[in-house]
């Protein structure tokens, strides 16, 4: 690209005049698509970014400092700052959404159990104190995994795991077939 309609679409920009915007896409959208798809390896959603990216560029118009940066560099950051935000508030509600259901799973109460039938209780006082703490935690008392980890002060994956281990040593008393229909008994 020559540099005389770099210059003119810098000036149209800080003009705000709407032909930056059609002269940027003529000129840049392809690349500027090809940044974030390289980022996001998805097509639509590398649409969406190209489109998010040209927003902020018309927005952030008059932050460019042709002293600092060539504007094609100006147009990459931008567009590959937003994929790489994009790509991480996917990741972050994804990994967000597993906790929660992770966490609801075991947020049941006992509504479901039959400590009648099972003599849950008795058995429960047959494994370490540290499983039966977390098993009563979320099981009897109803709280989340979460909620568990910051009433008895141990961290989540230690929760995690002693719910895991605490389970599995339940298996070993009840037998494994047991042990799952106890377990789906939990299950709202």
């Amino acid at each position: 690209m020559s540099t005389l309609i770099e210059k003119h679409i810098v000036s149209l920009l800080a003009e705000k005049d709407d032909k930056a915007i059609a002269l940027l896409y003529e000129y840049y959208a392809d690349t500027l698509y090809g940044v974030a798809y390289k980022v996001v390896k998805d097509e639509d959603l590398a649409q969406d970014i190209l489109q998010e990216s040209f927003v902020k560029i018309w927005k952030k118009a008059d932050s460019y400092d042709a002293s600092k940066a060539k504007l094609f560099t100006w147009l990459f950051r931008i567009t590959r700052n937003t994929a790489i935000d994009k790509l991480r508030s996917i990741t972050n509600k994804a990994d967000k959404e597993v906790q929660i259901d992770v966490s609801d799973v075991y947020n049941l109460g006992v509504s479901g159990i039959r400590p009648d039938t099972l003599d849950l209780q008795e058995n429960l006082e047959k494994i370490e104190p540290k499983y039966q703490i977390v098993l009563e935690a979320l099981f009897f008392e109803g709280m989340t995994q979460q909620e568990a980890s910051e009433e008895l002060g141990i961290p989540l994956g230690t929760i995690k795991s002693r719910l895991k281990i605490g389970l599995r040593e339940l298996g070993k008393i009840y037998g494994a077939a047991t042990a799952l229909l106890f377990l789906i008994n939990l299950l709202p």
